[in-house]
């Protein structure tokens, strides 16, 4: 095991990795901004050293500064979170490079998965089902083509893209050309790659994933499903496990599939794989996330498995613990995510000072947050306030837990606006009740449907 971990991320995700490595009996170190000098976790952590000014791209991207307090404190091992470095191959590397392990897969697996047209192809040759599309780049008049062939709508996305950035749906072929060199100009100004590929869009499906544990000994598990269908420009609002009236059977289908396509790739740690599911209940390869995800406390709640743990035992060279079998989903469990955003305003960030902050309580609710009352909502980075998730012997009494416990979180302070009330109102909606919604149903209820 680690003696020493730091902590490259910030807010609730920093937190959290710290919390699992203190059960654990190893030390933390957290980095930090000038803007986040008074977070929650450099009063948790056991170190804590300033990495930069605001700007992401001058701390928490700053892989060089990261690697010096690394060294300075004498960290063994480095935990990425989610978002900011944790996709990276080039720091996966220079983690390597400088004798600390990153807890992660491998820079080779990490590059092939995190670039979507490679892991759409290395999924295709592991027998995984996938949308009509590209496997390699096209020019515009090879992909106008190929979209009219398809039929319409298709979704241009970047290769090098992720968390719902670099992508967008084209309803006909006389706006396909407009698109794709929008897109082509997005994905080049937001991650230095103007590589894109298409594939035929779904309006009316749902997003499911799968999420994985893979040991460096060739084991890999499956923890069920997650629902993450309720998006707002295709980034997750509301999560849920097990996903609701899927098809007998298809569950387990999807994670042995999800299972066995990482496993081809040689992945090593928790990773996520996502799905399509169309109304037909047929299922079709997305992406493969190489890291934690945001919303893996809905797993959490229904296996009882810490993945943290589980992430960082794997990364210090231990086998899976746990086989296939041992893994038994109870009950339901749905998380929101409280963003400091605008809903009115098309979600528009609405950072300020918290004057009042006091989340909720009672059986089986559990919020992870690095806010209280009296702290500043920087401006330079996510949105993310808390992740606020609940537990319940089935899925009505989970959704009726939420409501409660979203009513009760009392949220205030100048200029600051929240999801909260907006979430409620999702929750309300006859399609979510019912579990027959989409991920058109933000766009419905905003009145874009």
């Amino acid at each position: 095991m680690f003696e020493k971990v730091l902590i490259a991320n910030r807010g609730e995700i920093a937190l959290r990795v710290a919390r699992t490595c203190r059960e654990l009996g190893v030390r933390t170190v957290a980095v930090h901004s000038v803007a986040d000098a008074e977070s929650a976790v450099v009063r948790f952590a056991d170190e804590a050293v300033q990495i930069g000014p605001s700007a992401a791209k001058r701390s928490y991207l700053n892989a060089a500064a990261i690697l010096a307090a690394a060294e300075l404190t004498g960290a063994d091992a480095i935990h990425p979170g989610y978002g900011f470095l944790s996709e990276s191959p080039d720091f996966a590397d220079a983690c390597r490079a400088a004798g600390i392990t990153l807890i992660g897969p491998p820079a080779d697996v990490m590059a092939q998965l995190g670039d979507k047209q490679s892991a759409r192809t290395l999924m295709a040759k592991a027998g995984l089902p996938l949308l009509p599309g590209s496997l390699d780049p096209l020019e515009l008049d090879e992909a106008h083509a190929l979209a009219d062939s398809i039929g319409y709508p298709v979704i241009v996305k970047a290769a090098a893209g992720g968390g719902g950035r670099g992508m967008q749906v084209v309803h006909e072929s006389a706006a396909f050309p407009r698109a794709y060199q929008e897109t082509r100009a997005t994905a080049r100004m937001l991650f230095g790659d103007s590589r894109v590929y298409l594939e035929k869009y779904l309006a009316a499906a749902r997003h499911v994933e799968i999420q994985v544990l893979c040991d460096g000994y060739g084991n890999g598990v499956h923890l069920g499903e997650r629902d993450c269908s309720v998006q707002r420009r295709h980034q997750k609002l509301i999560e849920e496990s097990p996903a609701p009236l899927l098809p007998d059977g298809l569950a387990e289908r999807m994670g042995a599939s999800a299972v066995h396509g990482v496993l081809e790739a040689g992945y090593t740690g928790a990773g996520t794989v996502e799905f399509l599911v169309d109304r037909d209940g047929n299922y079709y390869f997305m992406e493969v996330n190489c890291r934690i995800q945001v919303e893996h406390p809905v797993t959490e709640m229904v296996t009882g498995i810490d993945l943290i743990a589980e992430q960082i035992r794997v990364a210090a060279g231990q086998t899976l613990g746990i086989a296939q079998d041992d893994i038994v989903l109870r009950g339901a469990a749905i998380e929101c995510r409280i963003n400091a955003e605008d809903p009115a305003a098309q979600f528009a960030p609405a950072p300020g000072i918290l004057a009042e902050f006091i989340p909720p309580g009672g059986p089986f609710v559990r919020v992870d947050t690095h806010a209280y009352a009296g702290y500043s909502i920087p401006p330079h980075y996510d949105s993310l306030l808390a992740k606020l998730v609940v537990w319940a012997p089935d899925r009505d009494r989970a959704l009726a837990r939420m409501r409660r416990a979203l009513a009760e979180f009392r949220i205030s302070g100048a200029r600051v606006a929240t999801t909260r009330d907006f979430l409620y109102e999702v929750l309300d909606h006859p399609a979510m009740r019912a579990a027959t919604h989409t991920t058109g149903l933000v766009d419905e209820l905003l009145g874009r449907g």
